[in-house]
């Protein structure tokens, strides 16, 4: 699974000519013209798909290949009686534009190429693939429709799910939802955070998936941690009474950290959170069967 996330940008350096792919937003582009140096560009395409260039002003030129803007660029020099008989040269650095987007809970989130028919399962390879937090649905927002996004299911074998492997087109954006996790912590067999996509998760369940409680663990101290919207909070849990079934269980939520201290070790109030925490962020994560 993935490693630190780092950004990419599509890398082509296309040559004029070259490539049938189309100018965009976001696009680098270096333009020369022969024997005249001072008029050498290196620009970006703007949101509205124009570049701005010395003599001549703002040209758009989205939607048009390499080849189509050196022609363009040529008549408006020339037209201007700016260059006699101009010869235009125009690279493309990056085709920003001709890529899709992956986002979220993948190794390398970022830009990447989308050369001819490409599917989603190959766009989400060239990203490296899902962290051990990926979720199980991915959100396809396709250029032409971004108000209308697709959300398709996913496992973890993304061949259990040929269905959502669809055709990505260049523009779209891909997200990768983070999968929602609870953790337990502590005195347990298994300190692990789990995925909950297969359904809720209660407290026995919590501490059966852990391996069960250790014979040294405090369960009287046993609480949870709570990320809500006024921040975190400690919630106890009778967890002794509970195993007995002398008190009922508890479901977690999305993010919630069970931690069951050890009895050799007193925890002072407020100090439970901050181990909660630091255990949490070291544990591993489990997919739950």
């Amino acid at each position: 699974m993935a490693a630190a996330p780092t950004a990419q940008t599509m890398q082509l350096g296309e040559p004029a000519g070259s490539s049938s792919l189309r100018l965009g937003a976001g696009d680098l582009i270096e333009i020369g013209v022969y024997n005249v140096p001072e008029l050498t560009t290196k620009t970006r395409v703007s949101s509205k798909g124009e570049i701005y260039l010395p003599l001549i002003d703002y040209v758009r030129v989205a939607g048009l290949t390499a080849e189509e803007a050196e022609g363009l660029i040529q008549k408006r020099l020339s037209d201007g009686g700016f260059v006699k008989n101009p010869h235009v040269s125009l690279f493309v650095n990056q085709y920003a534009s001709q890529g899709a987007s992956v986002l979220g809970e993948v190794a390398k989130p970022g830009v990447y190429p989308i050369p001819g028919q490409q599917r989603l399962f190959d766009v989400i390879s060239a990203a490296g693939g899902f962290t051990d937090k990926a979720g199980r649905s991915i959100t396809v927002s396709h250029r032409d429709q971004p108000d209308k996004p697709i959300t398709l299911p996913l496992s973890r074998n993304v061949a259990d799910n040929p269905e959502s492997d669809i055709a990505i087109l260049p523009g779209d954006t891909i997200i990768v939802r983070k999968a929602d996790l609870v953790y337990v912590v502590g005195d347990v067999g298994r300190p692990s955070g789990f995925l909950m996509d297969s359904g809720h998760v209660t407290v026995l369940q919590a501490i059966a998936l852990a391996g069960g409680t250790t014979r040294t663990a405090n369960l009287g101290g046993a609480r949870i941690i709570h990320r809500g919207s006024g921040g975190l909070s400690e919630i106890p849990v009778e967890l002794k009474k509970i195993l007995r079934a002398k008190a009922p269980d508890v479901t977690m939520q999305a993010d919630d950290i069970l931690f069951v201290p050890t009895s050799a070790t007193k925890i002072f109030a407020g100090r439970a959170m901050e181990a909660a925490m630091q255990a949490a962020s070291a544990a591993s994560i489990v997919a739950i069967p």
